[in-house]
């Protein structure tokens, strides 16, 4: 059975970077594993008008007013922002925060969003191609650069469907799927079929799903599937820590 870890996201919308900063600052201190914001230009909701933060500046930010949790995005779209480049931000973070970057990626969902920074949204299949060439380029730009990452920077993609489900079993380190119960099962069997075809370890790629409620009727209906990595999320403009308190708790009961 993997290990237990817990995460937590603050959303980095309708509230001030105080106020981001200090959640984050808290959640390292309390000893959340992971610590993430998501990658979006404008808050999520009916609502777009509210505060917002990009993502990728914000992290390295938190390289240096965090010490000890691993940080990232969940996830960073493939869209937007050229791949190389996206090698060479994670590469930098990675460095300022002493190796603690999670690499989040994904193929993107928010089709007014991209439209509203003059990215092109293709269609899924096109959304999933590209963040299989994204990928791949990213694997090389790391080889290539000067200095090189100061560890093998974990690679977390957010997929469920089939195709995006086949680059999980290629290039992952963390799976992030959004299935629950009886389709998470299912999702589960299709992950480990297609790290069968390429003769990979399923038990290489760290599960991670997001979560809500009493961790101890959550946690371990999820554990049976095999996840291992808990994130909460946690929204302004008060950013509240107290469920990943609870969380954190039932993760250190597991342990002992």
């Amino acid at each position: 059975m993997s290990r237990v870890r817990v995460a937590v996201q603050i959303a980095q919308e309708r509230a001030g970077y105080e106020g981001i900063r200090r959640a984050a600052s808290e959640a390292d201190r309390l000893g959340a594993d992971a610590i993430f914001n998501w990658d979006h230009f404008f808050p999520l909701g009916k609502d777009r008008d509210g505060k917002h933060f990009e993502a990728w500046t914000m992290l390295g930010a938190w390289a240096e007013s965090t010490s000890r949790a691993e940080i990232g995005t969940m996830v960073s779209s493939v869209a937007y922002r050229n791949p190389d480049l996206l090698a060479d931000m994670a590469r930098t973070v990675d460095h300022i925060s002493g190796g603690r970057l999670i690499l989040g990626l994904g193929a993107g969902f928010r089709a007014w969003e991209a439209e509203q920074y003059g990215y092109e949204f293709g269609s899924p299949a096109q959304r999933v191609e590209q963040l299989g060439n994204a990928l791949q380029r990213i694997e090389r730009r790391f080889a290539a650069l000067n200095p090189p990452p100061t560890r093998e920077i974990p690679v977390l993609v957010a997929a469920d469907g089939p195709k995006a489900l086949r680059l999980v079993a290629r290039h992952a380190d963390i799976w992030h799927t959004f299935a629950k119960g009886e389709a998470l099962g299912e999702k589960v069997r299709q992950l480990e079929g297609y790290c069968r075809d390429l003769g990979r370890d399923p038990g290489e790629i760290e599960r991670s799903a997001f979560v809500e409620g009493d961790p101890w009727v959550v946690g371990p209906a999820l554990r049976k599937h095999g996840v291992g990595l808990f994130t909460v999320i946690t929204y302004g403009p008060e950013h509240s820590l107290d469920e990943l308190r609870r969380w954190l708790a039932w993760r250190d009961e597991q342990a002992g």
